[in-house]
């Protein structure tokens, strides 16, 4: 078994508990397995967890079994409802947290859900981090995620050791909220990308040009970012799975403009990009992965 050290002291993770199984938690939990840790998990959908079950591991019925059997529970969820259900109840993670425990969400979520979960927590006498995530399946996989974590910073000193083996790049951003705002912050310049991307392709092709060298040539360019740059096969051979489904980009979108709106300032880009992935959801784009926006964008094109 892998011992984490510690920074400051703090105590070693020995036991870690991932609770959401899915698309990106799938894949963590399997690189802390790769790692050499103890993982505990559950899932709402137990088929999920086959494929990890037999590569190490220990499955329990409810995130409270996995959260009082682990020194950190981590989880992973699409959304606030999503959230509320497996942190309450009698068979939530807050129900299994004792004093001295962490919590960890990776989930991305509006901040006043991520702050009163963590409020929930202290009054077991556990503490909560929000540590979402910015990357995707790829970038899990290599222990290459962006990881910005809100929350006390003696409790992040405790779990940063663990963290590093999903991100190259941890940092504790501020209070607790604070990681779950900044990935929202985040997600509105990916959105906007991809849609920005997917119309500059969509004119080249559409004027004669070889869209496979103009997604080339463009990912290479000064608006090549790395998510374009890793994303920019996914536009013309669109995957039947998901790296990061449209339906949750425009989720994270709608919390981006309420989170602007309590600021009170406006997110044209993010209201515009929010608009397009409705449109394309409406055509059946909602499980795709947000390269589909070339796609959609293409059918809307033909309709007009």
């Amino acid at each position: 078994m892998y011992t984490q050290g510690s920074n400051n002291g703090a105590p070693s993770v020995k036991s870690v508990g991932v609770v959401g199984l899915g698309t990106m938690g799938g894949p963590l939990a399997r690189r802390l397995l790769e790692s050499g840790f103890d993982v505990h998990g559950t899932n709402r959908t137990a088929a999920r967890a086959e494929t990890l079950r037999a590569h190490g591991l220990r499955w329990h019925a409810s995130p409270r079994e996995v959260a009082a059997a682990v020194d950190v529970v981590i989880s992973m969820v699409t959304d606030d409802r999503a959230l509320a259900e497996i942190t309450s109840g009698p068979d939530g993670i807050l129900a299994g947290l004792t004093e001295g425990r962490v919590h960890v969400d990776m989930s991305s979520v509006s901040p006043q859900a991520s702050v009163k979960v963590a409020e929930q927590a202290a009054q077991t006498g556990a503490r909560m981090l929000d540590a979402p995530v910015s990357g995707s399946v790829p970038q899990v996989e290599q222990g290459a995620l962006t990881i910005m974590v809100g929350g006390d910073e003696q409790t992040f000193e405790k779990v940063e050791g663990l963290l590093r083996h999903l991100g190259e790049s941890v940092t504790r951003v501020g209070e607790n909220g604070s990681g779950v705002l900044l990935k929202l912050a985040i997600n509105v310049s990916l959105a906007v990308q991809a849609l920005a991307f997917s119309e500059g392709l969509l004119l080249a092709e559409r004027g004669g040009l070889d869209p496979r060298l103009a997604a080339q040539v463009m990912a290479g360019s000064a608006v090549g970012s790395p998510m374009l740059q890793a994303r920019a096969p996914l536009f013309l051979d669109l995957p039947e799975t998901a790296w990061f489904p449209m339906t949750l980009m425009h989720k994270d979108l709608r919390l981006a403009l309420e989170a602007g709106h309590r600021n009170g300032i406006v997110l044209p880009t993010a209201a515009t990009a929010g608009s397009v992935l409705a449109e394309a959801e409406q055509l059946g784009y909602a499980g795709r992965d947000i390269a589909g926006l070339y796609e959609a964008l293409a059918t809307i094109s033909d309709q007009e």
